[in-house]
């Protein structure tokens, strides 16, 4: 389970760098840009889910030992 949290991390890392190469920074809002922003929101909402999870998988293995 770890190293799928891990690979779903770095999948969306690289997400993240793909959808900012068509990120258009003059017109934010528009076209190929706005898709590219909608990914980059959606990516980085699944870095953070992934890293609360790993982190209370933590807290949960520690509190039953």
């Amino acid at each position: 389970m770890k190293a799928l949290i891990y690979f779903l991390i770095a999948l969306a890392v690289g997400l993240i760098v793909y959808n900012s190469t068509f990120l258009d920074l003059e017109n934010t809002l528009s076209g190929d840009s706005k898709t590219a922003l909608i990914g980059i929101l959606a990516s980085s909402i699944v870095v953070v889910l992934m890293i609360i999870l790993l982190m209370s998988r933590a807290i949960s293995e520690k509190s039953q030992e």
